[in-house]
């Protein structure tokens, strides 16, 4: 089999495994449905001229989110300010919620997002990575380019400023993040 087909047929694996989930984490980054789209295409094109310099040391997801980390990180130094969300992310509890419920979840996803939307880049990056991607700390630490102990330290001083955002912003939070 010709290196060219091996190749293909990884990032082709690779973009129906992490496709959805590259395209979640580019989104929340950014908030802008169209821009993410092209975004996360960029990633798998990145992924594909680049496929020689994956070392095989880390894992493939790692290694793309990395990816979409950087290429979004340029997209947001060329586009200032964020836009807000502008569609919910509902979180996964119920899986058969009660209408009021499912609006329930839809303004506290919104709440979070919006706060998300108005911290610090470096924050909103660790927070979403840790607590909503759900990465181990060596896992984000790779993605960023960071040590561990700065993903911690990181994450220490986010959440009380994320936590500040939500009352500031008139919302009572249930639960810690």
């Amino acid at each position: 089999m010709k290196v060219s087909d091996i190749r293909n047929r990884e990032i082709l694996r690779w973009y129906e495994e992490f496709n959805e989930p590259l395209f979640k984490y580019i989104f929340m980054m950014i908030q802008d449905y169209q821009q993410a789209e092209d975004l996360r295409h960029e990633v798998f094109l990145k992924a594909y001229v680049h496929y020689d310099s994956f070392r095989r040391q880390s894992n493939p997801k790692t290694w793309l989110y990395s990816i979409a980390h950087n290429i979004t990180i340029d997209f947001i130094r060329k586009r200032k300010p964020i836009l807000l969300l502008k569609e919910a992310f509902l979180f996964k509890k119920d899986p058969n919620p009660l209408p009021e419920d499912r609006i329930q979840m839809k303004e506290s996803a919104y709440e979070l997002y919006r706060a998300l939307g108005a911290i610090k880049d470096s924050y909103r990056e660790v927070i979403i990575l840790r607590k909503i991607k759900e990465f181990s700390i060596e896992e984000t630490a790779e993605i960023l380019g960071w040590s561990d102990s700065k993903v911690k330290s990181t994450l220490f001083r986010a959440i009380p400023v994320l936590e500040k955002q939500l009352l500031k912003e008139g919302y009572l939070l249930e639960e810690t993040i």
